[in-house]
């Protein structure tokens, strides 16, 4: 694959990312320009990322991008959309593509109008952990999957993996659970650790999603401490008729109905005596159920699976393959929505229905 060239519309703390992953992995990524409209602004980041800064989009379409990115915040992404489809602009969009059912519906509709060449940049699906997880499933070694434990992603990213481990397509489900609010101490945040031992308020969701195939999700998730805490941690279990994942430990039958317990593990290179610092794979026994797709890049996982994410993009703009697409992010929204809408009303069923992107 060609070297991938991309314009950059947004200037927050995700947008950070695709300068790095382009100066990570320069042979791969380049980006054009950064689009950001206030120039005060576009300046100072300008001199602290050594990137050039446009003031408009015409101005960012001169370099003639592949694809332009869009991570700005949430409550405009929905109308930088539409102006983008109106272009002809092929676009990689931040999550979530709206906030509201109505956006998600009128996003589709122009998404339709204008036949967008759009993909959505839901990332976690693509780290290495979630990816071995999802092969694991998808190799068939836990056979038909029945449930799903998941505490580790909030909202549409944990709906997204929740979709994927179950394979329920559009189905509609049943919502029901509670919010709760229990005292924590701080340790870890965006800018490092901490040692105050400063204590705060963090809620926990706890929700039960039953799709009308049969199949559960059990989701758990606190805010904010389960990103950013050494004292509170990731959690998942998939169980399938013939086996089951429990966090890095699998368990499964052979074909001879042989019970086999196999633990995932993780090759990173720079550690201890070797020389190298990056992410390799990971395995279980002695397969590889996981290779980094950009080796020796020092990126963090959640860089890595960004990384994944602009690799697939420009594979779509060649081949027209989807990797998110727009009608699978919606979904994922709109459910997430929908679980926002259970919490209102503790313990009492909320049930989806079919839009339109599903029709």
């Amino acid at each position: 694959m060609e070297k991938i060239r991309f314009g950059l519309i947004g200037s927050g703390w995700r947008a950070e990312f695709y300068i790095r992953i382009a100066k990570a992995v320069p042979e791969k990524f380049e980006v054009t320009d950064v689009l950001i409209r206030d120039k005060e602004k576009g300046e100072k980041f300008s001199q602290k990322f050594s990137v050039n800064v446009v003031n408009t989009l015409d101005d960012l379409m001169e370099s003639n991008p592949d694809y332009v990115v869009l991570s700005i915040k949430r409550g405009t992404v929905s109308d930088y959309c539409i102006d983008l489809f109106k272009k002809g602009i092929p676009v990689l969009c931040e999550t979530p593509p709206g906030e509201t059912v109505q956006a998600l519906e009128e996003l589709w509709e122009q998404a339709k109008k204008y036949n967008a060449k759009i993909q959505i940049a839901e990332q976690y699906f693509l780290q290495p952990l979630y990816t071995s997880w999802l092969k694991v499933v998808q190799d068939g070694k836990l056979g038909e999957i029945a449930n799903i434990n998941l505490s580790s992603l909030h909202g549409y990213h944990g709906v997204s993996m929740i979709r994927k481990f179950l394979s329920v397509g559009f189905e509609n489900c049943v919502i029901y659970g509670k919010r709760f609010s229990f005292d924590i101490t701080e340790t870890y945040g965006r800018e490092g650790m901490t040692f105050d031992g400063e204590v705060f308020s963090c809620t926990r969701d706890r929700l039960t999603l039953e799709f009308d195939n049969g199949k559960v999700a059990f989701f758990d998730f606190s805010d904010p401490a389960q990103y950013h805490s050494f004292i509170r941690t990731r959690q998942l279990t998939v169980q399938g008729v013939r086996g089951e994942i429990d966090d890095l430990t699998v368990r499964y039958l052979t074909p001879g109905n042989v019970p086999v317990t196999q633990e995932l593990n993780r090759i990173d290179l720079g550690k201890y005596s070797n020389q190298e610092w990056s992410h390799f794979g990971i395995m279980l026994g002695e397969e590889f159920v996981y290779k980094n797709p950009v080796t020796n890049a020092r990126l963090n996982d959640d860089e890595i699976a960004v990384a994944a994410c602009m690799l697939l993009m420009g594979e779509y703009l060649s081949t027209g393959k989807e990797f998110y697409s727009l009608q699978e992010a919606l979904q994922d929204t709109y459910i997430s929505l929908m679980m926002e809408e259970a919490l209102k009303t503790p313990n009492q069923e909320v049930r989806t229905s079919t839009r339109r992107w599903a029709q």
